[in-house]
């Protein structure tokens, strides 16, 4: 149902259309004067045929003694007032500049203020859309008490950051207990993390806990292609948040905003206008404002050092991916709302899904309730969210997709050979599935997951993950005696950890290389010669790896290839089962 206000509006534009057309044929049905000679219209008034006549400048309006309407046209210098009275005709001399509005003057006035009244409605409404003629308004979404709260307790595996923030939530409740102690109230928090990680939820907590009002704009909302509209909206942003303090200002991606300067010529561009105001609203000359800005980005290398010194975004808080046991806590928060089969074990989903953000525990979650939800079972079991793990790591099974007998045997082997590769190598990862099963774009899918989280890689694990990526390749030509496109993924793979282990690690025999800077520049010509060279070797070494493992263990890469094309998924417990007890590392 539309709003009152759109409903009374569309009433009067309905009421001034309808006013204006009544009137305009109102003047078109009305009669029209017989336009005649001035002599004719005379000798009328000489035979007594006309009662009244109105003159307005030279021209003569006349009605007859039957109401006949006549008009006439005088020479500038004419009289002829005094022959018409004296005729016994009533003269009417009407000033042409004191004229009254007649019916055809409003109806000449009426399209104009109906475009005046249309102009002023899209102004107070912000034009169709809300875009046209609010250029200059923030578009920042409020949010106040009332709906629905996020907590602290809504949001799990980042303590660190909890505790961080906490603070900010003192300060805004009680501001006096930290300014008797002449301590100043921080103006910024950045959030600084990898897609997914909460950076919004947990903003919108500390909202929640604090009892304020929540402002939420993206960074790159401000800049327009205008010249000024960023600043303005800027300013427009912060003269709301005062007037609701104390606030929250929640920036997202504000690394759209707030890049360097100084890398355009000129230096006047709308992005450093848009950015020189917002610098101004967060440390200007106001400085008990209440309203503390909290923003959130991926790339905190590209900020503008003048956004990020003390008294503008004095608390930087990192928000990593979640280890195991805040995985495990966020799949307790999600889940409160799901029913869970009496057999799941939240813990061993939180084992395999190392490196998933929280993003992706939730939608890993929501699509085993919605796979659940399909099979009209009354609860979530624990095969509905090991597919919604293969969900959010390769994307939705892919059966209808037809697969000839020979496609089916190279993928069974390709995936096998990246399997048999992982277990040979004591520096991969567990295998936890094997699948030809085609999802998203893959036609075939290995899942690795690591024992435990780690925050570093050595260069003996960079390797081992080359050499599993070429399994697949080594596994086709071994067996085919040829290969196929479907390694490509596995090729541009290999190809950037390798170059990466040269240029940027140090792992390979040039030693330290010196890189270009991230946001431009190149390698020299004998530079990137040897890095290309270098590489080569680490991915032929790898591949040789690869090639010298399914080799010596072609029984059983046949075995278990010929195992997986009839049952078409096998779990990591499975795949020990087949490799037997006497399966040992390579080397």
């Amino acid at each position: 149902m539309l709003p009152r206000r759109i409903w009374l509006a569309a009433a009067f534009v309905f009421f001034v259309v309808c006013v204006s057309v009544a009137i305009l044929f109102a003047r078109d049905t009305s009669p029209q004067p017989t336009v005649v000679p001035i002599s004719q219209l005379l000798n009328m008034a000489d035979r007594h045929e006309i009662a009244k006549v109105t003159i307005t400048s030279n021209t003569l309006y006349a009605t007859s003694v039957n109401g006949q309407q006549y008009q006439a046209a005088k020479e500038e210098q004419q009289t002829v007032t005094e022959q018409l009275r004296h005729d016994g005709v009533t003269v009417v001399v009407v000033d042409a500049t004191s004229r009254p509005i007649g019916a055809s003057s409003i109806a000449a006035l009426l399209p104009l203020l109906f475009l005046s009244g249309l102009i002023w409605f899209m102004m107070r409404r912000g034009g169709p859309n809300n875009q046209v003629m609010s250029f200059g308004r923030s578009g920042a979404r409020r949010f106040v008490q009332g709906g629905p709260t996020v907590t602290f307790a809504d949001v799990a595996g980042v303590e660190e950051a909890k505790q961080e923030l906490a603070e900010i939530v003192e300060f805004l409740k009680k501001p006096e207990k930290f300014r008797s102690m002449g301590a100043r109230i921080p103006k910024g928090v950045l959030l600084i993390g990898p897609p997914g990680t909460g950076k919004t939820l947990i903003s919108r907590a500390v909202a929640g806990e604090a009892g304020v009002p929540f402002f939420s704009i993206s960074g790159s909302e401000f800049v327009e292609m205008f010249v000024g509209v960023g600043a303005s909206r800027v300013r427009d942003l912060f003269r709301q948040a005062k007037r609701h303090a104390p606030c929250i200002v929640f920036i997202d991606e504000i690394d759209a905003v707030g890049r360097h300067r100084g890398n355009n010529v000129g230096g006047h561009d709308e992005r450093e206008q848009t950015l020189n105001q917002l610098l101004v609203e967060m440390d200007g000359f106001d400085a008990n404002t209440n309203v503390i800005v909290i923003a959130a980005t991926n790339r905190p290398d590209v900020l503008d050092q003048a956004l990020l010194r003390p008294g503008r975004f004095d608390r930087r808080v990192m928000l990593d991916p979640p280890d195991i046991n805040g995985r495990r806590a966020i799949l307790e928060v999600h889940a409160r709302s799901k029913p869970l089969a009496p057999g799941v074990d939240l813990a061993a989903i939180a084992q395999q899904t190392s490196g998933f953000s929280g993003a992706d525990l939730a939608n890993l979650l929501n699509e085993a309730a919605i796979l659940a939800a399909r099979s009209d079972k009354p609860a979530i079991g624990r095969e509905d969210l090991e597919e919604g793990i293969m969900r959010v790591v390769a994307g939705p099974e892919r059966r209808s997709r037809v697969v000839t007998e020979y496609e089916k045997s190279i993928i069974a082997y390709h995936e096998v050979g990246h399997a048999l590769v992982m277990k040979a190598l004591k520096h991969a990862h567990p295998v936890q599935k094997v699948s030809i099963i085609s999802r998203g774009q893959a036609l075939g899918v290995t899942v690795q997951a690591p024992k435990e989280d780690s925050y570093l890689t050595s260069r003996a694990q960079l390797t081992a993950r080359m050499a599993s990526l070429l399994g697949g390749r080594a596994a086709e030509e071994l067996i085919f005696g040829d290969v196929t496109t479907g390694a490509r993924q596995d090729l541009e793979a290999v190809c950037d950890l390798a170059r990466r282990m040269v240029t940027e690690f140090a792992m390979s025999e040039l030693g330290v290389v010196a890189t270009p800077p991230r946001d431009g520049g190149s390698l020299s010509s004998e530079i990137a010669a040897n890095v290309d060279r270098e590489a080569m070797r680490l991915i032929d070494q790898a591949f040789a790896t690869a090639r010298a493992i399914l080799s010596e263990r072609r029984d059983k890469l046949v075995e278990v290839a010929e195992h997986l094309k009839k049952v078409e998924t096998i779990n990591g417990d499975e795949l020990d089962a087949l490799l037997g007890p006497d399966w040992t590392f390579f080397g």
